[in-house]
């Protein structure tokens, strides 16, 4: 089938109580291993592209890798997605490039400033049949091009959810209730909680509305580890615990955005890789393995994290 909207993703998604997994792609191996997993496992996905992403591979590569993947995987509905658009120039040129999704993100502006772009931006998507997200709120932490600090993140203020949705039209709403960006979401020690309080007050504000999480990686411990043990330094790197995310899912939680769980895991075989095979030199005898490994890794957060696994 070709490239759908999260339309009806979303509106299934609601009512069976699970989410669409938002997976950011940057490289053929990314790509075939999010959709292979999904293939195997019945579960519409959400390809994601950011802008760093199309600074890296080129917006043309990226769309003909997803290109790729929906003509190999005929029956897989799949959604091309842009992921925290900065402007409307760049979700303008998303949707004029064939994104079928893109997401506004002007969450750090004044809400009557973030109201006025979303609004531009869902009146020129909407007359190109492509839906948008909208943020309010904002995520601390660092990915790609966004780079918040602690002190500058802020809760969702669920008073203010009615309002932005009428006035600007858009399809779903990324909120903030304690995700954050990259792999160094909590400190050691601490114990992670979502605040399910503002989740529930925002779907009561917005019943049946499909509401986003950003930031929501788990930061598997085996990959960090292995990661370590094979060269590098990350301790200390703690990510949202998979039942809550679950738990989330089951609620008005449509859509999960994981992007550093996939990272770890490519980047965890490929050092191992290289610690056991010093002499190899070829790509695809280490790109093999991590891409295996992303498989994997996507597979269990359909079947055990967001429940979408056997749905379509």
């Amino acid at each position: 089938m070709p490239l759908v909207t999260t339309t009806e993703m979303f509106k299934k998604a609601y009512e069976g109580g699970y989410a669409i997994g938002a997976f950011n792609v940057n490289n053929m191996e990314i790509v075939q291993g999010i959709t292979e997993a999904c293939a195997e496992t019945r579960s519409p996905v959400i390809l994601q592209v950011s802008k760093g992403a199309r600074a890296y591979a080129n917006h043309t590569y990226l769309t003909k890798l997803v290109e790729a993947a929906v003509i190999e995987n005929p029956e897989l509905p799949i959604a091309l997605h842009l992921d925290h658009g900065p402007d409307f120039e760049t979700c303008k040129s998303c949707i004029d490039g064939g994104f079928t999704s893109v997401m506004i993100d002007g969450s750090s502006l004044p809400f009557e400033e973030n109201v006025k772009l979303a609004k531009r931006v869902v009146e020129y998507a909407h007359d190109h049949g492509v839906v948008v997200e909208a943020e309010l709120g904002t995520l601390a932490g660092i990915e790609d091009d966004v780079n918040v600090s602690a002190e500058d993140s802020s809760y969702t203020r669920p008073e203010e959810v009615e309002e932005f949705v009428a006035r600007t039209g858009c399809d779903s709403l990324a909120i903030a209730i304690g995700t954050s960006h990259g792999a160094f979401k909590f400190k050691p020690g601490t114990k992670p909680q979502l605040r399910f309080d503002i989740l529930e007050e925002v779907s009561k504000r917005l019943p049946g509305f499909p509401i986003v999480l950003h930031g929501s990686s788990s930061v598997p411990q085996e990959f960090v580890e292995m990661i370590n043990t094979y060269g590098g330094a990350m301790p200390g790197a703690i990510g949202v615990p998979e039942d809550q995310l679950r738990e989330a899912a089951r609620m008005a939680v449509c859509k999960i955005n994981i992007d550093s769980d996939l990272r770890l895991a490519m980047t965890g075989v490929v050092r191992k890789y290289f610690a056991e095979h010093p002499d190899h030199f070829d790509p695809r005898q280490y790109l093999k393995p991590a891409r295996n490994s992303i498989k994997e890794m996507v597979k269990h957060k359909l079947i055990n994290v967001l429940g979408c696994d056997g749905k379509f």
